[in-house]
Order: C-alpha cells, then structure tokens, then sequence
C-alpha cells in the first residue's frame, strides 16, 4: 500500500484551520547511511508520521505538528492514515530523517533504524533514551477530582482501560487527589477473558458494576470513549445521567462528546502545543542533537462542561442556591452580600454551611468561578484580551490583568500562549 499523501488526498484534521501546506514524498532505494550526513544536507527534511487521526488526541498532535512544518519548514511527511493496529508499510526504502509514531508493535522495527524517533505514549511508561511525548496525567486526574467536589459529589469511581500506563496513571492521580480531601474512589476491573472486553460485553459488566455503586455518583472516564460506553451502561439499568451518574470524560473530542446523549463533558488537552514542541525537537534532533529520553508533557487546559455534569449534588437548599447564583453570575462582578440576596439565609450562616460542605468561603467561591469563566474564554475563543474583559464585567484590560494574576500567578497573554491551540 502507498503512503498517503498529507495534503492532496487527505487533509490533517483542520479543526476550523487551515492545514499546513506539506510536501509530500517519493519513494527512493534505500535510507541514507548516516544521520550526521542527513543533517549537514541541504535538502527538505523527511518525517515519518504513524499517530491516528480517528482521534482529537492525534488530531490535535498532527495539527501541532502541521503547524511547526508551516512555520519552520517545509518537512516532506509520509503520514500513515490507518489506525494504529494497522500494518505498517514498507518504509525501509524510503529517504526518512526522523519519526514521530505511536509506541504499538508494527513500530518496533524504528528503534533500531538509527534515525530519532519520538514515541506518543500509548502502551509503556518509559522510553528513555527516545524522547516521548506522555501526558500529564498528575494534572489530569486532580483537575477531574476538583470538577466533581465543586459541585458537592460524595461518591466517586473511576472507569479506565486496565492495560494501558497513562490510563492507570490518571485514575491514580484521580483518587489520590480524593483521597487528600477525605474521599474514596471505586475502581472500576475490566473482565479477564478478552471475549468479556467486547462493547456489548463489557456494556453490560460496567452496568453491573454501575448499579452496585451508591448514587449519586461521580464517574471519572479514562477517556472520551470510555466515557460514552458508561453513559451507554447507565441506559441499560435505568440510571440518570447527570443526576444519578455524573460522567467526565478526557480528550475532548467534539465528535464523541456533543453525539453522545446527554453530551460529554470533558477535559480539554493541549495536544496542538505538544505536537509543535514535538515537531520542533524532532527537528533538533535531525540537526544532530541527541537523544536523552527528553518528555513533552500533553497538559490539561481546562474542562469543558456539557450535560453530563451539569448538576449540583448539594442538598443544602441555600448552599445550592448560593452556587447556582454565583455560576449564572460568571460574566458579573458580583460581591458576597449579592449572593446571600439569593438565598434565605444570613450572611454569618451561608458562610458556616459553605465551609462545612465545600470547604472554602463564599467569596473564595465566587473568584475561583471567574477565573475559570476566564480561562475558559482564553483557551476556548479567539476573543482580545479587551473583549474578555468587557464580556466579564471588568472595567479594563489593567483590572482584569491584576485579578488574574493575582489568582494565577501568571499573565492572560502568557496563560493563553502555554495552553490555547495555536
């Protein structure tokens, strides 16, 4: 089978973008003999791309890979378009400098070629001395952790695919965080024979698992796929979602997360900045720096909040009506006494039960709801810094600056430079 070409047959995922203008390759006799003779020609790098785009995370890894080929370029890229349990074609023949690929069997062949090679986690924890890119999953399950506790959840599980590092990785991460503010997570064991792993099976072994679990409950999925598969399970036993089961998924993938129903939340990543930092060491490395089992870490960004967890499990009836004012309320610079306004209760008393259920203070409730509402804008649109201010309630770029800060420690222009898609 012929390698694809990248731009006049099949376009990388544009995500509303234009794609990066890539040579494409032909086929020579044999590789070069030595990289160090690679490196000192004056020719257009050649780079072998195996990363699925069946997937927002490899889309958004090609999109970032694109993007630095566009800038810094031109590569001339042979892109393998099947997924990753594919063959991987003939690829000896060809005149390659460098590979970004996932780390699946049918790549093996690359660590003894002698050309750099960054492996996407997918399968290991390690792979030193190649440099890889792996997500953050430390940053990954706390932001989920968080997500559930703000909106008063008790009960928490986690639903991951056992076999695979970052996966164990998150739901660690995930009740470690939990288990930091008094809580405990089940842990959701994929059956043992893999006839028991096909969707239908396995449907029905998370449903059952599901409906033992005491509601409601917070489900936090290793992924996006994951996470329709518990949505689907909660059909099969009757369970509402979000109000029985709150699920949050990872990836946000637009194509998994707004057809399923109710729509997905989900962790937002920056796979677009991992895939140009990718792209730029690749290059480094085709240039004749070494190999030193360097890490791009793949961060979350932030939460994008649809039905799946749009709910409050509070059951203090002024608490729940104090948080539901203070969310409504994002774009406003609203005060502490504008909260007890809505609610039945004294200043003094709201304060107490706040504390007592969510263990902060109103007012630290109503900062941390806006600097989100303004992370959200910062990553999610392309509106100026003016206009972020305006749309929430600040009286100028200099106030808004100051808050965010304050709250962040860094910058609005530095905050969007390091997590929004480029």
């Amino acid at each position: 089978m012929d390698w694809e070409s990248p731009v006049a047959e099949n376009p990388i995922y544009k995500k509303g973008r234009a794609c990066a203008q890539i040579e494409t390759g032909v086929m020579t006799d044999k590789i070069t003999a030595k990289k160090s003779e690679r490196a000192g020609a004056a020719q257009t790098p050649s780079v072998l791309l195996f990363v699925e785009t069946s997937r927002e995370f490899g889309r958004g890894l090609l999109h970032g890979i694109a993007r630095y080929s566009r800038l810094h370029g031109p590569w001339r890229v042979y892109r393998w378009p099947g997924a990753l349990d594919s063959p991987l074609p003939e690829w000896k023949s060809l005149k390659i400098d460098g590979a970004i690929v996932r780390d699946v069997k049918v790549v093996e062949g690359l660590v003894h070629s002698g050309i750099p090679v960054i492996f996407a986690q997918h399968n290991q924890e390690s792979y030193a001395p190649f440099p890889s890119i792996i997500t953050d999953s430390v940053s990954i399950g706390g932001m989920a952790a968080e997500h559930f506790l703000d909106r008063g959840l008790r009960n928490f599980a986690y639903c991951g695919l056992d076999e695979f590092a970052w996966s164990r990785g998150r739901g660690q991460a995930f009740r470690q965080r939990l288990q930091q503010a008094g809580f405990a997570a089940d842990l959701y064991r994929q059956p043992v024979l893999k006839k028991g792993r096909a969707i239908r099976g396995e449907q029905n072994h998370i449903a059952q698992w599901l409906k033992a679990l005491p509601k409601p409950v917070a489900v936090m999925c290793c992924n996006d796929d994951r996470a329709l598969l518990v949505i689907e399970a909660c059909k099969l036993i009757g369970c509402g979602v979000p109000d029985d089961v709150a699920v949050l998924g990872v990836d946000d993938d637009v194509l998994v997360c707004d057809l399923a129903d109710p729509p997905i939340s989900s962790i937002a990543l920056n796979t677009d900045g991992a895939g140009y930092e990718a792209a730029r060491l690749l290059d480094q490395l085709i240039k004749g720096d070494k190999m030193a089992g360097q890490v791009i870490p793949v961060q979350p960004t932030h939460i994008v909040t649809r039905m799946s967890t749009d709910m409050l499990a509070v059951t203090d009836p002024d608490v729940a009506a104090a948080l539901g004012f203070i969310r409504r309320n994002a774009n406003r610079l609203i005060q502490v006494d504008d909260v007890v306004e809505a609610t039945t209760t004294s200043r003094r008393v709201l304060e107490k039960r706040f504390k007592a259920i969510l263990h902060r203070s109103v007012h630290q409730e109503i900062r941390r709801i806006r600097v989100n509402n303004i992370i959200r804008l910062l990553v999610g649109t392309d509106l100026s810094v003016t206009d972020i201010a305006t749309h929430c309630g600040f009286d100028g770029v200099e106030h808004i600056a100051r808050h965010f800060r304050k709250e962040t420690g860094v910058s609005l222009r530095e905050y969007r430079k390091r997590h929004a898609p480029r």
